[in-house]
């Protein structure tokens, strides 16, 4: 037995690509996280962006809560289901784990250096880095790489098609965030990059694991025929 139980989740044509940016988005995390340790007010930058943000009418506010509610608990766990849902359809079961574990990871991670980087909004609540803005374009993530793999898309395709996503869903999501004086914008690019890190590295994970996985099923089958 030599094949795969199902194609990668990180397509062959974007890992020389999606390597940098990666560890590029994780020095960014490091280097704002550094900057804002314990802090309790904005920075230049956020007082200039959440200026440019602030004063959204009513019917844009409730947009925004609308985007903040697909963060929240509830929202988060019907999309990643939706997602789970969608592979398993497809016939993808790595994607499907990939799924969850590219956005439980990123979440995770966003939360631990929340506590390690200790910046605070609106007293004592931890902001950065964004959950809301690293979940969102961690599942954005996830699908993009998936739509990838299954069109076949080469490495400008597959590489704009996988940008785009994370800058919509980040974007959007940390507009909100900002909107709603929820976080700062900086919180907000700390959450996209942690994205980008964490889903990136947990696509490389999960494709090795399951290579693993199945090289040891072939020895184990070869082992039972002799």
């Amino acid at each position: 037995m030599s094949g795969r139980p199902a194609p990668v989740v990180l397509p062959p044509s974007l890992r020389a690509w999606l390597g940098p940016i990666a560890a590029l988005a994780a020095l960014v995390v490091v280097v704002l996280g550094v900057l804002y340790g314990d802090d309790r007010k904005p920075g230049t930058v956020d007082a200039w962006v959440g200026a440019a943000v602030d004063g959204a009418g009513p019917s844009w506010r409730h947009v925004a809560l609308a985007m903040d509610f697909l963060g929240e608990p509830a929202g988060s766990a019907t999309l990643v289901v939706a997602a789970v849902t969608g592979c398993l359809l497809l016939r993808r079961p790595r994607a499907a784990v990939f799924a969850v574990a590219g956005t439980g990871l990123t979440v995770g991670t966003a939360t631990l250096i929340k506590s390690l980087v200790g910046r605070t909004i609106h007293g004592d609540n931890l902001s950065y880095p964004s959950g809301h803005t690293a979940f969102l374009t961690a599942l954005s993530l996830v699908v993009a790489l998936l739509v990838t793999g299954r069109l076949g898309l080469g490495r400008a395709a597959g590489t704009l098609l996988v940008c785009a996503a994370a800058l919509v869903a980040g974007g959007a999501m940390g507009w909100a965030q900002v909107a709603l004086g929820a976080h700062y914008p900086t919180d907000v690019l700390g959450g996209w990059c942690t994205a980008l890190a964490v889903t990136s590295a947990t696509a490389w994970l999960v494709d090795r694991t399951a290579d693993w996985l199945v090289d040891r099923m072939a020895d184990a089958g070869r082992w039972e025929r002799r």
